[in-house]
């Protein structure tokens, strides 16, 4: 069996998923005295997320926890395959997978905790963020350089469309 690069693994994507606190968001979760949850996005990571659908990847998230700010930004950029709440991840993964007609091996995943680890270790394509503990950063393909919530998901699109031959196509609008 050959061991394939971070970008050969990406090259064979046809599903992302990407995890929400510490990813998507910096992690921070402020609550008002009322019980309200804030979350920020950033725009940047946006553009990515639909630069990268619009080339033909589906999208997904995976979360342990769940947030209405979370459903109605997986709205505003027309990710599919959205599941909160999950105790286990694993599970939702695999019927993703099942669902959605694609293997384990033509996923990815970005997560950035221990509960992450059962799916970045069984998707075809891992990531995570500079700020996830060694334990998850060592189990990974790739690591991105920008931080969760601060431009590491726009990152990793760009990294993930570049593999596939298909960056130059999702600029090709702003260069004209």
């Amino acid at each position: 069996m050959t061991q394939l690069s971070a970008a050969g693994r990406a090259r064979n994507l046809r599903l992302m998923a990407f995890d929400v606190d510490g990813v998507l968001t910096d992690g921070t979760l402020f609550v008002a005295a009322s019980g309200e949850e804030f979350k920020a996005f950033n725009i940047l990571d946006g553009h990515g997320l639909r630069m990268l659908r619009a080339s033909g990847v589906q999208l997904a998230i995976l979360s342990g926890r769940e947030s209405a700010a979370v459903t109605r930004r997986a709205q505003e950029l027309g990710i599919e395959h959205v599941h909160q709440g999950l105790g286990e991840k694993l599970p939702a993964f695999e019927s993703l997978c099942a669902r959605s007609g694609v293997k384990a091996d033509q996923c990815g995943f970005v997560g950035d905790d221990y509960p992450d680890l059962p799916v970045l270790l069984r998707c075809g394509f891992a990531a995570s963020v500079p700020g996830a503990p060694e334990a998850v950063r060592s189990r990974v393909h790739y690591v991105t350089r920008a931080a969760g919530g601060r431009g590491a998901v726009r990152e990793l699109c760009e990294f993930v469309l570049d593999a596939q031959g298909k960056l130059d196509a999702a600029l090709g609008r702003y260069l004209a």
